[in-house]
């Protein structure tokens, strides 16, 4: 694994603003040497897929496609229907489903892009055969840790990997190639990862890049209406009952939001529905810290969100004592004692912690 400070491309300066991680120009080199038409590309993200992982994976295959290179998109398990809109995301092979399809895919794949995930763990049974598969990994990722790959492009800094997907077009002077479809893409995946361009890791290069995504087709009302007006009446009763309890603690610092297993069967829960439930904690005057609590339906864990601001570390506290990690303002996590339990223990160390 290797790392290099890019200011600027094998192929040409790039100019950039901000100091922006990248392949060092000889795995640049290497790497374009692979994107032929005669080699199978296969292009991998996470379990639980969100937009961000969604928009990079369709953002980089739109990009090959406009090179004249067919890439098969293959995600762990089911994605939200309000990523479905974007221009060929029906076709992504999902593992859950399509096993052997995944499973033959990976396995006779010459070049694989793992993104939005730092470790073959991220992406369920996937992993393992992603561990066995004699093809080429590059990985292009902004969580913190990442494992051993091939080629390795990583920074927490930048907000979403659909930008460092646009990097790594920029990098190879294929700016020209940009069409509506992976502006469309990369819009959405840097859209949602962001949260609406709100959260601090938003850079002056992000809004940069955004506006360039605009020149190329992506048409922002749609995008957002798209992904973010796709209410259902269910899914506000959830909303409508977790903000109804919510509950602020810690000297009015922190917010604890929960759904249970038994409501999420009651209301009609659908994959997806509770995508930004964990937001609206920070919305309270004086909270710097959110954290939104939900069984899972099938198996017997607590599924945990975290969000924060400012200095707030919730990677810390999530890998320190939730099973989970992510970015410094937003991370995961999962416990397996009860949810009555789990929120009583995440209290007590937020309240050790004086976060």
């Amino acid at each position: 694994m290797s790392l290099g400070l890019y200011k600027s491309s094998i192929f040409g300066d790039l100019n950039f603003k901000e100091d922006i991680m990248m392949f060092t120009p000889a795995e640049l080199l290497e790497i374009n040497a692979l994107l032929t038409p005669e080699n199978k590309i296969v292009i991998l993200t996470h379990y639980n897929p969100d937009g961000d992982a969604i928009g990079s994976s369709l953002g980089l295959k739109h990009y090959l496609q406009a090179k004249g290179i067919n890439a098969e998109v293959v995600v762990p398990n089911d994605f939200p229907k309000f990523l479905k809109w974007m221009p060929e995301a029906r076709k992504n092979i999902i593992g859950e489903y399509k096993r052997k399809i995944a499973f033959d895919l990976i396995n006779e794949a010459d070049v694989i892009f793992c993104l939005d995930f730092n470790s073959p763990a991220r992406i369920g049974i996937l992993g393992d055969w992603l561990v066995r598969a004699k093809a080429k990994k590059i990985l292009i990722d902004h969580h913190q840790q990442p494992e051993e790959f091939d080629y390795v492009y990583s920074d927490t800094i930048i907000p979403a990997t659909s930008q460092m997907i646009y990097h790594f077009i920029e990098a190879l002077h294929d700016e020209a190639l940009v069409n509506k479809d992976i502006a469309e893409c990369l819009y959405t995946g840097i859209m949602t990862d962001t949260g609406g361009f709100r959260f601090r890791s938003t850079s002056a290069t992000t809004h940069r890049i955004i506006a360039n995504l605009i020149e190329k087709g992506a048409d922002p009302s749609v995008i957002t209406s798209n992904t973010w007006d796709t209410n259902t009446v269910s899914r506000l009763h959830l909303l409508a009952l977790i903000l109804g309890r919510i509950e602020v603690v810690n000297d009015g610092k922190v917010a604890v939001l929960y759904l249970t297993r038994k409501e999420l069967q009651e209301y009609g829960f659908q994959k997806g529905d509770t995508e930004g439930f964990v937001n609206y904690g920070l919305s309270i005057v004086g909270v710097r810290m959110s954290a939104f609590f939900m069984e899972d339906l099938y198996e017997d864990f607590i599924k945990i969100s975290f969000r924060s601001k400012d200095d707030v570390d919730v990677n810390q506290l999530s890998r320190k004592h939730f099973n989970g990690g992510g970015h410094i303002n937003a991370a995961g996590g999962k416990s397996y004692e009860s949810l009555p339990d789990t929120i009583e223990t995440f209290k007590a160390r937020v309240a050790e912690e004086n976060l």
